[in-house]
């Protein structure tokens, strides 16, 4: 072999040991792997029933979470993951739960209507039969020696019909009075004459004839004895009584 062909030879061998090396030193690139997937976001339901209540009055919060490790409802503090609670709210309330995990927060809401306590009126007693009577029904008075009803004594008469033909179960007694001048025979047939005159009335205006007894007392029952022509006015009269 040549000087120069082992010159040649010598430089191809360096050479490939080169080529070598740079190939034995070359990085290979490693594979990255894929993130791993975002933890999954909470769910919340809350439901009330009923929805709808008067005060003092109760209802039952309901409500079911998923991936969430801290629920809270305010006004009940902490609660489990799912469950229900009765609560009795003095108003109409809004609940908020409030389901937190890794994967972020979620709420839900139920809204609870409350109405005002009923205000129990105040019993008010009913007038009694007799109260009723007395209010309504008014005695008639006469002239001196006359029986027939005096034209100012007409709307007395008109009411006190007016209200026993309304209440047909009421049953009257008409006593017939006069003043203490005349004989007892002659007042007492007075008295008659003067409680038949209203009774005729009542009965021309409506009132059954059943409703209606009549009796005189003629001068027997005074209501005023001084002896002066107020107090005889105030005797001749037809007072009427309620029958029990």
């Amino acid at each position: 072999m040549t000087r120069e062909m082992l010159r040649n030879f010598s430089l191809i061998t360096l050479l490939a040991g080169l080529f070598v090396l740079a190939g034995c030193n070359k990085k290979v690139a490693k594979a990255t792997p894929p993130p791993p997937p975002p933890p999954p976001a909470p769910t919340a339901t809350l439901a009330a029933s009923p929805n709808m209540l008067q005060q003092g009055q109760s209802t039952t919060l309901t409500w079911k979470t998923t991936n969430a490790n801290d629920v809270t409802i305010p006004g009940l503090g902490t609660v489990a993951a799912s469950g229900s609670r009765g609560v009795t709210p003095d108003m109409s309330t809004t609940y908020t739960l409030v389901a937190k995990g890794p994967g972020g927060t979620q709420d839900a809401s139920a809204r609870v209507t409350v109405s005002p306590r009923p205000v129990a009126k105040a019993s008010v007693p009913q007038p009694s039969e007799a109260d009723l009577f007395a209010e309504n029904v008014k005695d008639l008075f006469f002239n001196f020696n006359k029986y027939n009803i005096r034209p100012d004594e007409d709307s007395v008469s008109t009411h006190d019909a007016n209200f026993l033909a309304q209440h047909p179960d009421m049953k009257v007694l008409v006593e017939g009075h006069c003043d203490d001048r005349g004989s007892e025979e002659y007042n007492l047939a007075l008295g008659a004459s003067r409680a038949n005159a209203l009774k005729s009335s009542l009965q021309e205006q409506g009132v059954s004839a059943a409703q209606i007894k009549t009796i005189s007392y003629g001068k027997e029952k005074p209501f005023c004895t001084a002896n002066d022509e107020q107090c005889w006015q105030s005797n001749r009269r037809d007072h009427v009584v309620l029958e029990q």
